[in-house]
């Protein structure tokens, strides 16, 4: 009988950001998803600190904290004819012995890993892997040049503004004044490279705006401003493909709080999601054609999650 050999992929996961917990447990489903007949799943862990882990118990140590042991760090080498992790700190006892993979499948959240970091470091280690590019993982992270894409390709997204921690120092009052003129209130104050809600806030005045803009710049030097829009319905859409991608139908996200925060996606178990959303036959048609419309305008690939 001839034995199939399996594909061993690489499933990276943890990372230096604000949104390391959730990486962990999105990487619990997808390597519990993962057909073990004809996959070799390699758990690849990253702390917060950076250091990058191997081995069984790496989802284990990353959440319990378990100072790591020297035996499991490993390196990704730029160089392309390497394709292996190998030990960071080689020693007689554990001498240098790569562990090649045949593709990675990213599952880190936020920036140094959704943010086309990591898929650059792919790129040059010629590894294949799941998703988007470097420009689509870039431009699909960053809330700002995102909107000025949908903006030339005439896809609908809120009004916004933005500004820097730089120039905010120096013309605060001028930018609360921008907000009130352009925007109104209420609206969403958020760091530009983050995801799962963290460092968001939804600002009803003013003194709220202040506030929000100092917890968004905890996150990233830049913050965006963006519109409140009225009994707002929350719709997300799957899309599968590369050049000729396809939607999912869509669902409807009933957050437990005022909007999506953290707390309703992660923490409270009382948020609701309904499949398929329950919208008339030209809405659900619409959103799925804006859905593989906005994918092809960050260029993207493998798949995505559109919300609207």
């Amino acid at each position: 009988m001839k034995t199939i050999k399996k594909i061993r992929v690489g499933v990276l996961f943890g990372g230096r950001s604000a949104e390391h917990e959730v990486s962990i447990v999105s990487a619990r489903s997808v390597m519990a998803a993962l057909d073990k007949k004809k996959y070799e799943v390699v758990p690849i862990g990253i702390s917060k600190e950076g250091r990058w882990l191997i081995g069984e118990r790496v989802v284990h140590l990353l959440e319990s904290g378990t100072k790591i042991p020297r035996q499991l760090a490993r390196v990704l080498p730029a160089d392309p004819t390497v394709k292996s992790l190998i030990p960071l700190l080689p020693s007689s006892e554990h001498p240098v012995k790569g562990i090649g993979l045949d593709v990675i499948f990213p599952v880190l959240h936020g920036t140094f890993g959704e943010d086309g970091t990591v898929q650059g470091l792919l790129e040059l280690a010629n590894i294949p892997y799941v998703g988007a590019g470097v420009l689509g993982s870039a431009v699909g992270m960053d809330k700002i040049t995102q909107k000025m894409v949908f903006q030339a390709n005439h896809l609908p997204t809120p009004d916004f503004v933005y500004t820097t921690s730089h120039y905010y120092k120096r013309e605060a009052t001028k930018f609360h004044k921008q907000v009130s003129l352009k925007i109104g209130y209420p609206c969403f104050v958020k760091p530009p490279n983050l995801g799962s809600s963290v460092g968001i806030s939804k600002a009803h005045n003013q003194t709220e705006l202040v506030k929000a803009i100092k917890l968004a710049f905890q996150y990233d030097r830049r913050v965006i401003v963006e519109q409140s829009i009225k009994q707002a319905w929350e719709i997300e859409c799957a899309v599968l493909g590369n050049d000729e991608p396809r939607a999912s139908v869509a669902g409807r996200v009933i957050a437990s709080n005022e909007f999506y925060d953290y707390d309703a996606k992660y923490v409270d178990g009382k948020s609701q999601l309904v499949i398929p959303a329950p919208l008339s036959k030209k809405v659900m048609t619409k959103v799925r054609l804006l859905a593989t419309q906005a994918f092809a305008a960050l260029d993207l690939a493998g798949m995505a999650r559109v919300d609207f």
